[in-house]
């Protein structure tokens, strides 16, 4: 028997053993569900103008809304595939950190997630690959297959086993996230040491790449992202064997299939960041009968549970209130104006890297609060070992692109940048006297968002945790 085998037998084994529960809507036909989370991926892609391969995500892309302005609401693993699960900030679900290890974060009680919410709905509701959240009880997933491990950068056998589970599901609606390890930092660079099954290998010419605006041109950094960008194109194969397969069984028709990073690419500057490289990510969006289209809405990974529960018709929790609202109204055309700012929250990477900010971007301006602004920015510790970040520490003056050393490490209590003139964020106006009312009125909008999330971190914010009504 081989893997695939195998796989098939799990899953079927799982579907059998929940072949009782109950359908909301009395047997009706139901929309499936396939969220495709890539690791720490920036906004790079072909379709969004970086010249890398990645043909089977830029059709995908071409074939659904391709989102430009779309936004994570925190730049960390845990924290945002929290945020994508609930609807709700970091600082309100309670996942401040990384979950694994030592650093321990999860979801406070009471919190509902996409699992939970599908599954006792009646979904067939499977993880495959990459977990990075908890507590357990709070994603009940049916089966997680293919757990990370060094093996979770073979493409093919996730999309196995996600086919596999899709197949045994014919008689339900299903709900699968597929979350890759690519283009994450391992071990051996990103994973490129060794062939992978099915996957045709896309080397990069260091001297060839595409450098962000947020690096320095240096050696060790022109080949750490040419092992990056090996690893989007494996990626994107991988996508394409999954969406080949639901082509084939004959339920891409009634599947929303949603492709996004969890936070920026992990290089300085980006991950772990409220800049715009830490949180303008790819998000795209792909449904049957709804038209291709460019959508330049400001939009954020709050606005992921609402869509899915939009879509799916299940209830949103009844205790609290989301924080993101459905993007389903908004596809296929080329923007709302109503959405005219995003918000993000981060409070802990790894347990020791303490460094809470709050930001608010509009389409001109983004406004950053450093709330322990005394202390040094700390480093992600898969950053601080990387080619890039060795070769730039090693000589304080080099800079991160254009922004200081000294800048980056050492942060002040207020960031205000003029987009419209400073997209790369390097000139702080925040001091600025003919930027007073700018700065006031993002200010306080950022206060009052706060107020309404209950943000444990306000100063006023009274015994946050005593109630889910502190949601609502």
């Amino acid at each position: 028997m081989d893997r695939r085998d195998v796989l098939r037998g799990m899953a079927g084994a799982a579907a059998v053993s929940v072949a009782s529960a109950s359908m909301a809507q009395g047997g009706a036909k139901r929309r499936n569900v396939l969220l495709l989370v890539s690791d720490d991926q920036g906004l790079d892609l072909g379709c969004y103008g970086v010249p890398i391969r990645t043909p089977r995500i830029d059709a995908l892309a071409r074939a659904g809304t391709r989102f430009t302005q779309g936004f994570a609401a925190v730049s960390s693993c845990s924290p945002s595939r929290a945020v994508i699960n609930t609807g709700l900030y970091t600082h309100q679900n309670g996942m401040y950190g990384l979950q694994h290890d030592v650093h321990h974060q999860s979801l406070l009680p009471g919190i509902e997630t996409l699992p939970s919410l599908l599954r006792r709905a009646g979904y067939a509701t499977a993880l495959v690959g990459k977990k990075h959240v908890g507590p357990d009880s709070a994603f009940p997933y049916e089966v997680e297959l293919v757990p990370e491990r060094s093996g979770i950068r073979d493409v093919r056998e996730l999309a196995i086993a996600a086919s596999s589970f899709i197949r045994s599901s014919d008689d339900r609606p299903f709900f699968v996230t597929v979350a890759y390890s690519d283009p994450h930092r391992a071990a051996v660079d990103y994973g490129n040491d060794r062939p992978w099954p099915g996957v045709k290998p896309v080397a990069y010419d260091p001297r060839r790449v595409a450098i962000p605006s947020h690096l320095p041109d240096l050696p060790a950094v022109r080949q750490d992202l040419a092992d990056y960008y090996e690893s989007l194109s494996r990626l994107d194969a991988g996508v394409g064997m999954i969406l080949d397969d639901l082509a084939d069984i004959g339920r891409d028709a009634e599947t929303l299939v949603i492709f996004l990073s969890d936070n920026g690419r992990p290089f300085p500057g980006a991950k772990t960041n409220l800049y715009d490289p830490g949180l303008h990510l790819p998000l795209i969006i792909r449904a049957a009968g709804i038209g291709g289209a460019v959508n330049d809405a400001l939009v954020s990974w709050t606005d992921i549970t609402p869509t899915v529960l939009d879509w799916t018709g299940v209830a949103p929790p009844a205790a609290y209130r989301l924080s993101g609202k459905s993007l389903l109204p908004i596809m296929g055309k080329s923007g709302d104006p109503s959405r005219d700012a995003v918000f993000a929250s981060h409070d802990f990477h790894e347990i020791n890297q303490y460094y809470p900010m709050r930001a608010i971007r509009t389409r001109t301006h983004s406004y950053i609060l450093n709330l322990a602004w005394q202390l040094p920015y700390p480093i992600a510790g898969d950053v601080a070992g990387s080619p890039s970040w060795k070769a730039i520490s090693a000589d304080p003056a080099i800079r991160l692109g254009r922004r200081t050393q000294a800048a980056y490490l050492q942060r002040p209590a207020e960031e205000l940048y003029d987009l419209t003139r400073d997209p790369d964020e390097l000139v702080n106006v925040a001091a600025d006297p003919a930027l007073a009312t700018i700065k006031a009125e993002l200010a306080e909008r950022l206060r009052a968002t706060r107020a309404a999330t209950k943000d444990p971190w306000l100063a006023g914010q009274t015994d946050p945790y005593s109630h889910m009504g502190q949601h609502q």
